[in-house]
């Protein structure tokens, strides 16, 4: 009757302190609020494959492959691995074989010496002992598949760790790069504002000669050649720090920096695949690794109130030991069979404590679950929304550009010819120069918004390793 009390006691305490995990709110716009043009079908999980550039291919296999910050997500993926294993093997059979031995040699100095059969004084004297005994908790409750759930639920969440990881790179591997052949385009266009500098200086110098130019001309454009060619300088030393950038992502840090290949030409961005926002919860890793945190964090909860219940015990064991004496010897074997059992009476404040703070740290993983999935939808709309934007801007500059250049081209003719002055053609050539500068930016702004894009809809890791890690569960 007692017993049936203290049960009943003991379920009304966990039922008040334990709860299933609250289901998290996932409630998402059914599609994003941008237009998203059929698009031929890509490869997300290789997504940089879409530009058609072999160079950013390779440096982002290298970078998959070398980068530090990837094998540091590698190794603590192993580690998570091993602690699985040792999490389980726990509940296994525990015992060691210890065995003992010792050799005493004994000579009487002093006092009266005793001779008995079987038994001396001095003399040489042996003793061993081996025991082998065995702990095995019997798991009548189910905390080996709570521990179980637990640990695949850790593993799961350092595996899209690794894999966020791995995108993330991909992901700065390919803006850096983008970034290098910007600043190359930056380093061609200054060397071709000096160019055409000293063009118009070596031009002005002939007018001047000519007596139909002042002679202040040529000191006008003197200070531009100048200003170009210190631009010139600049971005060129900023070409070499990316450039050795990318050499650091990838793993090639002892490599010169002209090793990587950096044209001065920007591609056409290619489309982001349509998407909606349902698909992020499977392509986002840090979704998936949001998730698993909920499932251990659940698995622990599990423990926590299992920690309630008796403790059963087996402990077997088996020894055997040897004495060997001047006039004597003996040798005897012993086996052992006990049990245990542990019943927390006392310690149930602790427990009820410990279980309500798991509780609360479940609640936090299922808020961070849900914050983890808002903040995806808020990345991928505003990448897909600025994507568009830089779209129409690239579009709108390259007409801009074109007719710019037009006009510069108009005023250079009509400069050498003495129909147009200095001041129209000086503003006629940085209109043009300025208008190609905000296009040469629009254009790498583009490619590196669709990196962004990419990552954001949950590109960069392989969608097999959803099935696998859906087994797992």
């Amino acid at each position: 009757m007692r017993s049936r009390i203290a049960l009943a006691v003991l379920a009304s305490l966990l039922a008040a302190a334990c709860a299933n995990p609250r289901k998290p709110d996932l409630r998402l716009p059914q599609t994003f609020e941008v237009s998203q043009a059929p698009s031929a079908a890509v490869a997300l999980d290789q997504w940089w494959t879409a530009f058609g550039d072999a160079e950013l291919s390779t440096l982002v296999a290298q970078a998959l492959t070398n980068n530090t910050d990837v094998r540091t997500a590698a190794a603590r993926l192993q580690e998570a691995r091993a602690a699985r294993t040792s999490a389980l093997v726990g509940f296994l059979p525990q015992g060691d074989l210890r065995a003992t031995g010792s050799r005493t040699e004994t000579e009487q100095l002093s006092g009266t010496r005793f001779e008995f059969p079987g038994f001396s004084t001095s003399g040489t004297s042996e003793a061993y002992n081996a025991s082998f005994n065995v702990s095995w908790e019997l798991d009548l409750f189910g905390r080996i598949f709570a521990a179980g759930r637990t640990a695949n639920a850790e593993v799961a969440a350092t595996r899209f760790a690794l894999e966020g990881t791995r995108a993330a790179v991909a992901a700065q591997v390919a803006d850096s790069y983008f970034q290098a052949r910007g600043l190359a385009i930056q380093l061609a266009d200054a060397r071709e504002t000096a160019r055409i500098q000293r063009e118009l200086l070596d031009l002005a110098g002939k007018r001047v000669r000519a007596g139909i130019a002042a002679s202040s001309e040529p000191d006008r454009i003197a200070g531009d050649v100048s200003q170009a060619e210190a631009q010139a300088a600049a971005l060129e030393a900023e070409l070499q720090a990316q450039r050795r950038a990318i050499l650091i992502l990838t793993g090639r840090v002892f490599e010169p920096t002209a090793n990587i290949s950096a044209p001065p030409v920007v591609g056409l961005a290619p489309p982001a695949p349509a998407t909606l926002p349902s698909e992020l919860l499977a392509r986002r890793p840090d979704v998936r690794q949001a998730e698993a945190q909920v499932r251990s964090a659940a698995g622990r909860q599990d423990i926590a109130a299992l920690a309630f219940f008796p403790t059963f015990t087996l402990t077997p064991g088996i020894g055997w030991s040897k004495q060997v004496q001047p006039g004597f010897e003996a040798e005897t074997q012993s086996w052992t069979l006990g049990g245990a059992v542990t019943q927390p009476i006392l310690s149930i404040p602790r427990l009820l404590a410990d279980l309500r703070a798991q509780n609360a740290r479940t609640e936090q993983a299922v808020i961070n679950y849900e914050r983890t999935v808002q903040t995806a939808f808020g990345e991928a709309e505003g990448a897909l929304v600025r994507l568009e934007a830089d779209r129409r801007r690239v579009a709108l500059l390259t007409e801009g550009e074109t007719r710019a250049r037009r006009a510069y081209e108009a005023a250079r003719l009509g400069y050498s010819r003495g129909l147009t002055d200095l001041q129209t053609t000086l503003s006629a050539e940085q209109a043009w120069r300025a208008t190609r500068a905000q296009l040469t930016a629009a254009q790498v702004q583009a490619l590196r918004r669709t990196v962004q894009a990419y990552r954001a809809i949950g590109g960069g890791w392989s969608g097999a390793a959803t099935q696998t890690l859906a087994q797992a569960r």
